[in-house]
């Protein structure tokens, strides 16, 4: 007897509250051919107990209920379980169209050069209302690709992708020091070893809200994701790649020394604080001293007094004060 065709790989960390509609979406796709794999990453809330339902009535389900290791360890342990050939990541917040597997099985089949494909997305809120959505969608085809990772722009959701789980681990799967952006870090590594591209359809329903872990660790999610780029320019040069065998990245002001020039540090601190001015979550938190070293360090100060108004609209009015007083007395660049 074979195998299934696809492993879904689902990390859940205390999603009761979308689980049972995301898991829907995938028992309900028009493509059967998969085994359903669900890590139980330590939650606290009913989510074993949904999953061990889940498993009782559609043998497709396989659960797998422990402790908390965090997304990256589960991942990789989602790699290591599969048993197909293809792997379709979904998360716990989404929900997937149902003919998702279907397009993007076929698309692999008849693209064998290609490593991993995934497909635009619709944004909804946290009653599955669509949202407005801003911005590009993701680029198309591998050069597509290649053009948006130089320019540093978004490449492949990541609970949209689909991708071959042996080329995955030829490059050593998720890379842990890379908590928060470790898809981004691993679509800059496969890009380099196989073919990335996007389908022209909204086969995911993407869920925005507070509580998701972009919002929670924007600053995080963005300083890695600057470091993955770095990384990335090391490796296109022929250089050896100073994260390869990290287990956490060091400190913003440690990256001189990690890459090995100078000026390293002041520009990624620059990119950070300017991509974290519309976060709520990082304005609150530590992107907002980002920001105020940038600016004390002669950072560009262009729409800053807008950042002022904004940190108003977001409630932290002692914040939008110490940023115009840090505006006055900053040195202009």
């Amino acid at each position: 007897m074979t195998g299934p065709a696809i492993s879904v790989a689902m990390s859940v960390y205390n999603g009761e509250r979308f689980l049972p509609e995301a898991i829907e979406s995938v028992l309900d796709q028009t493509f059967s051919d998969f085994e359903f794999l669900i890590v139980d990453d330590g939650s606290g809330d009913a989510t074993a107990s949904i999953l061990r339902d889940y498993e009782a009535r559609d043998s497709r389900v396989r659960a797998i209920v422990r402790e908390n290791r965090g997304l990256v360890a589960s991942l990789n342990e989602l790699l290591s379980c599969a048993s197909a050939p293809i792997i379709a990541r979904m998360d716990a917040d989404d929900i997937c169209r149902p003919e998702r597997f279907d397009r993007q099985f076929a698309f692999l089949t008849n693209n064998p050069d290609h490593g991993v494909v995934g497909s635009w997305s619709e944004d909804i809120g946290e009653d599955g209302a669509p949202l407005f959505r801003t911005g590009d969608d993701h680029p198309l085809t591998h050069e597509d690709v290649l053009s948006a990772i130089a320019q540093g722009r978004h490449v492949i959701c990541h609970p949209a992708a689909m991708f071959r789980r042996e080329v995955v681990l030829s490059v050593g799967g998720y890379h842990a020091a890379f908590r928060h952006c470790e898809d981004y870090d691993l679509w800059l590594r496969l890009a380099s070893v196989t073919k990335l591209a996007n389908l022209p359809e909204r086969l995911l329903r993407y869920r925005r809200y507070d509580g998701q872990v972009s919002t929670r660790h924007a600053t995080e999610q963005q300083i890695g994701t600057a470091v993955a780029q770095l990384a990335w320019q090391e490796r296109q040069a022929g250089r050896p790649d100073p994260t390869a065998c990290l287990s956490h990245l060091p400190a913003i002001d440690e990256l001189d020394a990690l890459f090995g020039k100078e000026g390293i540090s002041r520009r990624v601190g620059e990119q950070v604080a300017l991509a974290l001015i519309y976060s709520a979550a990082a304005m609150r938190g530590q992107g907002f001293d980002l920001l105020v070293q940038h600016l004390r360090d002669g950072g560009r100060r262009h729409g800053m007094w807008r950042t002022v108004l904004r940190l108003l609209r977001f409630g932290e009015p002692a914040r939008a004060l110490r940023l115009a007083m840090t505006l006055a007395a900053a040195p202009a660049r």
